[in-house]
Formats: C-alpha cells, sequence, structure tokens
C-alpha cells in the first residue's frame, strides 16, 4: 500500500503560467475570474470550501458552502452553537481554501470571522427548501445524541411546532463572513514548478507578490 502511495504522481499541464505582472491589482477580481471558470467546468460543488479554524491551539477543518461573495468577504451559514462557530467567537482568524481539482486550481484564503446581519440571515435562510429550515431548528449541531432516531424525532415535534406556519429562522442560526487579508492563488505546474501568486492587504493596500513552488 505504501508503494501505491509512493509512486502516485500526476503532471499539470492544463493551464499556462500565470504572470503576475498581468494579474489584477484587486486579488478579488482574480477569484471572481477563477470561480465563474469554476462555475462552469467543475461538475459539483465548485463553492465547497475547507472552513480551518483554531481550538486550544488544534488546527480544525471541515468542508462548507461559500453562499454569498462580496466586497466585503465570504460568508457560509451555521448554527451559531456549532464548534465551527464558537471556535471563531474565542479566535476570529480562519482560512476558507478553494481546492479545484480538475482544473488544477487552489486558492487559500486567511481573515477574521465576523457574523452578518441579522436581515442578510433572514434573506438567505427564507430562501432555503422547507425541509432545509425545518434541520436548522430540529439539530442541535455538534452536540452528542443518542441516536439517528433523535433527530427525526426533533424534526416531527418542529413540523408540528411550524404546522400552517411559516418556517422562520432560529436565532442561533445565520451567517459568518470571513473578510480576508490574504490570498494565495496555486495553479498547477510541470515538473512541479507551480504558480502561487499571493496577495497581502497592507495598511489598506493589496500588495501582489510570487512565491518559490
Amino acid at each position: 500500500m505504501t508503494d501505491n502511495i509512493f509512486n502516485q504522481r500526476v503532471d499539470y499541464t492544463k493551464n499556462d503560467y500565470l504572470d503576475e505582472n498581468k494579474l489584477p491589482s484587486d486579488p478579488f477580481e482574480l477569484f471572481r475570474g477563477w470561480y465563474e471558470f469554476a462555475l462552469k467546468n467543475v461538475e459539483k460543488d465548485p463553492n465547497a470550501m475547507i472552513l480551518s479554524t483554531v481550538n486550544n491551539n488544534q488546527p480544525r477543518a471541515r468542508v462548507v458552502l461559500l453562499k454569498k461573495l462580496d466586497e466585503r468577504g465570504f460568508t457560509y451559514f451555521t448554527n451559531y452553537n456549532s464548534s465551527k462557530s464558537q471556535e471563531t467567537n474565542k479566535n476570529e482568524n480562519a482560512s476558507i481554501t478553494f481546492y479545484w481539482r480538475d482544473l488544477e486550481r487552489q486558492i487559500r484564503i486567511e481573515g477574521k470571522v465576523e457574523k452578518i446581519s441579522d436581515q442578510e440571515s433572514d434573506e438567505y435562510f427564507m430562501s432555503r427548501p422547507v425541509g432545509s429550515r425545518i434541520g436548522a431548528w430540529a439539530s442541535p449541531q455538534s452536540k452528542e445524541i443518542k441516536s439517528r432516531k433523535e433527530i427525526e424525532q426533533a424534526v416531527e415535534q418542529i413540523k408540528k411546532k411550524f404546522q400552517n406556519k411559516e418556517v422562520t429562522r432560529p436565532k442561533n442560526w445565520g451567517g459568518l463572513r470571513l473578510v480576508p487579508k490574504y490570498f494565495e492563488f496555486w495553479q498547477g505546474a510541470s515538473s512541479r514548478l507551480h504558480d502561487r501568486i499571493i496577495y497581502e492587504l497592507i495598511e489598506e493596500e493589496w500588495i501582489k507578490k510570487r512565491l518559490a513552488p
């Protein structure tokens, strides 16, 4: 098995080399270009991103979905009592990573996490299917439960609670936004001479640099 892992290699040849002098000065512009390309060319979940947080000096990571992007940052939604939300309450520093294997591209973004407005959370919540809204009420996310049946029973109770009523957003559920201060755009290249372009926010100005692969 170990030998098989050692011998797993892929040569990255899909993209032309990146010329940092021709890339935009605003990393959001470059992100949008790459993301729009991913939307057209990645078959499933191009908005999936790995959210990394810290808990008692222990890094933790999980996949979440990007649900909103604007000039303020990258927004995802969760139960505010969940582990990931509690971790960014204690330590607002976090990172997100997009990896599009078929495009041979990756984007890593570092920043601070903040809560979005109730209005924004309400708007998104009401756009969700009713079943997902009921699930948000029923699930004590990240808490230990005895069995799946416990959740199924909670779902039935919530259905009765909201029978013939609109399922509105619970106050412990909503959006979090990562406000970026650092971007790294990685693109695979032949012979492991990959392109790595970073943008750092220094005194409110984005500074662009190239890193060695």
